[in-house]
């Protein structure tokens, strides 16, 4: 039996722990932050509850967009793919949003 194997002397790929730990410390400050936030805060009043929800949205996009920006390499990649990407979904959650608190208000008035 003839098998072809060939070993080629092929080039490694460098580790990325520290990028790795970068990204692990920088969403690890963002969630202390959003802890904080949420044993320190009072939410007693309708401003400070929609405070708080409206910073806890605002931390959760800022994490979800750098997670995004990181593991699927969107960082490094042209001006224009970037916002080709990001656009779109920022116009779906501004339309999530409306409808919900434009809609919202007729949950107890409709059967």
């Amino acid at each position: 039996m003839a098998a072809h194997i060939e070993n080629t002397a092929g080039e490694r790929q460098k580790p990325q722990t520290k990028e790795l730990w970068k990204v692990f410390v920088i969403l690890l400050v963002i969630t202390i932050i959003e802890f904080i936030i949420a044993f320190t805060l009072s939410s007693d009043t309708a401003t400070g509850k929609w405070l708080k929800i409206s910073i806890f949205i605002i931390l959760t996009f800022v994490k979800s967009f750098y997670i995004v920006g990181t593991f699927m390499h969107l960082k490094e990649e042209v001006k224009g793919l970037i916002w080709t990407v990001v656009l779109p979904i920022v116009f779906i959650l501004w339309l999530v949003a409306a409808l919900v608190f434009y809609e919202g208000g007729y949950i107890g008035s409709v059967r």
